[in-house]
């Protein structure tokens, strides 16, 4: 029988991705392990979440920088992720850049899922740019990290209509329930392959 797939999961908010993976797990819906999970925000939501469920969560202070760990803290969190025998990440609204410490540590094993059908609304509240824009129809993209801001291959995508009327909270509402399908199953494929 094939292992598990260990993952390190990287959050910067509630953790609602995080919360559909740990829940696939239980549910024997996915073949993983959660071996820890991350964050650059000492109060984060996933932090508490991840302790209700008695996984190894840590707080990584990002350093100077607003929009990306230092090189400092990026070393480190290799360190902290390769002791926990991590195999593949897993950005769960992780707000920050990725760069080449993390990178060259996990190449082609570093996944995101954005909201937004990518290459269309990168970047930050995806859905606000996507009601703004006009579009009738945005998503749920999981994707390989590059270097680049949610540039990285396709990996698979999940339609949501913008419904008459929306709201950015009613939209967004909506595409979490698209990612939380999406990001599980995104996993289960990788590892059925591992």
């Amino acid at each position: 029988m094939r292992s598990p797939l260990r993952l390190g999961i990287l959050g910067s908010g509630k953790g609602s991705n995080f919360r559909a993976i740990a829940d696939a797990i239980t549910a024997g819906a996915l073949h993983a392990e959660v071996r820890v999970v991350v964050s650059d925000v000492a109060d984060a939501g996933i932090l508490a979440a991840a302790r209700e469920r008695g996984l190894r969560a840590e707080y990584l202070a990002p350093g100077r920088f607003r929009t990306k760990l230092d090189p400092e803290a990026e070393e480190r969190l290799v360190a902290l992720l390769r002791d926990a025998g991590v195999e593949w990440v897993a950005l769960a609204g992780y707000m920050r850049m990725v760069k080449a410490p993390l990178l060259d540590a996990f190449p082609r094993r570093i996944i995101n899922i954005h909201p937004s059908l990518l290459p269309k609304f990168p970047g930050v509240e995806a859905w606000k740019q996507a009601l703004a824009a006009g579009a009738a129809e945005t998503g749920c993209t999981v994707h390989y990290v590059d270097s680049g801001m949610d540039t990285g291959e396709i990996i698979a995508q999940s339609a949501v209509p913008v419904l008459p009327g929306d709201s950015p909270e009613t939209l967004h509402a909506r595409i979490q329930q698209a990612e939380h399908a999406l990001y599980p199953s995104v996993l289960r494929i990788l590892a059925s392959v591992e």
